[in-house]
């Protein structure tokens, strides 16, 4: 694991823990659905749940709702793994280091413990202690999420492979700004969106913060150790698919990572000095190992 911040890391670290936590308890089951469910959620940075907790942090947003909005990131995202998995979607063995959840038990139970997390995201935000702006942000996250957000950008992913010429740069962009960036912008203007505060700084953040994540799972899929970054690397190399890395190269793709993250700190200038634990969060995206 890449050394982290002193700042960033004590942040990161207390917002695994509480959603680690509250999970559990939210999951306490003892059904083969649980357990799955338990399964799906655990072991992963959890850094959409970090931007959630830090984006109230800048907002004064009440902590139990923030953790409830971490909360319900983390549990679609775990969803959207489980089901990207899939053998009829990226057909995956390996996830956060440990076996894929339709390997440690099947199919079935990976689209119904996704299926689950899923509405369990909505359940956790669809209190009125989040206040009166959580309508707002479940109207957002489902239009992240769905046809127009995460869901249109796996099945671009997925028609890519097929495609008879790769994509374009402007392509590719477009996908992954869908398919990996409307989380992540989700999570980031999430405590804005409850405080009924300007989002444009976080998205402006989150905007570039997504491009540069994925620019980083492309560097990490050429240059990655599979134990460390978790799954299998070079699929896409070896598949034909078009990256960021195959269409700029190796070092212009670092490059624009790094200047990407550059962007995402001078969009957090109006946060003064409470936005630098969120500008090493965007450092460590780019320097992160897995």
């Amino acid at each position: 694991m890449v050394a982290l911040d002193n700042g960033f890391a004590t942040a990161l670290q207390q917002a695994q823990a509480q959603i680690s936590d509250q999970l559990t308890l939210r999951l306490a089951g003892d059904d083969p659905l649980h357990q799955a469910m338990r399964y799906a959620v655990g072991g992963g940075k959890m850094l959409r749940g970090f931007l959630v907790l830090e984006s109230a942090r800048l907002h004064k947003v009440p902590q139990h709702a923030a953790l409830d909005a971490a909360l319900a990131i983390e549990c679609l995202h775990a969803y959207s793994l489980v089901h990207d998995d899939l053998p009829c979607m990226d057909d995956d063995d390996l996830r956060r280091g440990q076996p894929t959840l339709h390997r440690k038990w099947d199919e079935a139970m990976a689209v119904l413990a996704g299926d689950s997390l899923q509405t369990l995201a909505f359940e956790l935000l669809a209190v009125p202690e989040l206040g009166p702006n959580v309508l707002a942000l479940i109207r957002a996250l489902a239009q992240s999420a769905g046809k127009d957000g995460m869901v249109s950008g796996q099945m671009l992913d997925i028609a890519a492979e097929t495609a008879e010429t790769p994509l374009s740069l402007d392509q590719i962009t477009q996908l992954q700004a869908r398919k990996t960036g409307c989380l992540i912008e989700w999570s980031a203007t999430a405590g804005a969106v409850l405080a009924g505060a300007d989002i444009s700084p976080l998205r402006q953040y989150a905007t570039a913060l997504g491009l540069a994540f994925q620019i980083a799972d492309d560097i990490l899929d050429i240059e990655g150790d599979a134990e460390k970054v978790g799954k299998a690397v070079r699929k896409d190399a070896e598949a034909g698919k078009a990256t960021f890395v195959s269409l700029l190269g190796l070092e212009p793709a670092k490059q624009r990572a790094r200047d990407l993250v550059e962007e995402a700190c001078a969009a957090l200038a109006p946060y003064g000095a409470d936005g630098e634990t969120l500008k090493q969060a965007a450092r460590f995206v780019i320097a992160r190992d897995s």
